[in-house]
């Protein structure tokens, strides 16, 4: 099992012909942040709206399906799972409010039979077993909506972005907005260049979870003959070894870059450079056009 090139999250897709390369590095920051801030807050109309268009867009994104849909189908099972979780772990649990306003206005409520319940299970009996009742709450079911709709958007839009931009390209986006910190005498060259050398060091770690579970398959060990408590044992000591491999990779590549004494940091030198084109100045209007649209209908639609 490859585990780089069958789930290549947070990697550059080289080579591929989506027309999500051709955005300009800063409006995809900006689209990003439209994922990531726009659900605080917002209902689950927009939670799922913006689900769905993330799916739409991978859909026609035309980057190669053996790198998305793998982690795709992994990323919405586990967010499905993550939601009925949140659902039926919450539905029959009793409000914890304290009542600061008089009991006797929901007499108006109780005379009209308003249920406030979306799934209402009775008492039944199956064999000797008593079972129920049990109460879906649209409060509950809210929460299963944020949780698994968060999850999704979250791991999803910051994939794609990992997947068709270089990461210097991010990194000189993030330090063209941060270009005003730099009059506060803030070393904004040497923090992005922390955090190139952060998401460079994520495929090494894949690398290293991929060897660890090669060796283990390698060895065939039987967990049945082993029991409950050195099973967890022979678990414990792969995390252990997996973060020393980590932390040794680690060494190596501050002993590098030690060796090398004075290390001039530029980040100005990964600004892409690339001739102009009709194409690239078409979609990047398209692109400044939907950020206005999702912007417009965040304030109308998305509130709570």
């Amino acid at each position: 099992m490859n585990i780089l090139t069958r789930f290549p999250l947070g990697q550059y897709v080289d080579g591929n012909k989506s027309w999500l390369r051709i955005i300009d590095s800063r409006l995809k920051f900006i689209i990003l942040l439209i994922f990531l801030i726009t659900p605080i807050w917002a209902g689950p109309l927009w939670r799922i709206s913006l689900v769905l268009f993330l799916i739409f867009i991978t859909f026609i994104s035309f980057l190669p399906i053996r790198v998305w849909w793998r982690s795709v189908s992994f990323l919405m099972c586990l967010s499905l799972l993550i939601g009925l979780l949140s659902i039926f772990a919450t539905s029959n649990l009793s409000p914890l409010e304290i009542p600061f306003r008089d009991p006797n206005e929901l007499g108006l409520l109780l005379s009209n039979n308003i249920s406030w319940n979306i799934v209402e299970i009775p008492i039944f009996k199956v064999g000797f077993l008593n079972i129920g009742p049990y109460n879906i709450s649209r409060k509950a079911f809210e929460l299963g909506i944020k949780t698994s709709t968060l999850i999704f958007t979250v791991v999803h839009s910051v994939n794609l972005v990992l997947l068709t931009t270089l990461k210097e390209e991010i990194v000189w986006a993030l330090s063209w907005f941060m270009y005003p910190l730099r009059k506060f005498n803030i070393p904004v060259d040497r923090l992005l260049f922390q955090l190139l050398l952060s998401m460079r060091f994520i495929p090494l770690v894949q690398e290293e979870l991929q060897n660890i579970l090669k060796s283990v398959s390698v060895r065939s060990l039987n967990y049945r003959n082993l029991g409950f408590k050195k099973t967890f044992n022979v678990l414990f000591s792969l995390i252990e070894r997996i973060f020393l491999n980590i932390f040794l990779r680690i060494d190596q590549g501050s002993e590098s870059l030690l060796s090398k004494g004075f290390l001039q940091i530029n980040i100005q030198r990964f600004k892409p450079v690339e001739k102009p084109k009709i194409s690239s100045f078409i979609i990047n209007a398209i692109s400044i056009f939907f950020i206005c649209l999702a912007i417009f209908l965040r304030k109308q639609y998305g509130a709570l």
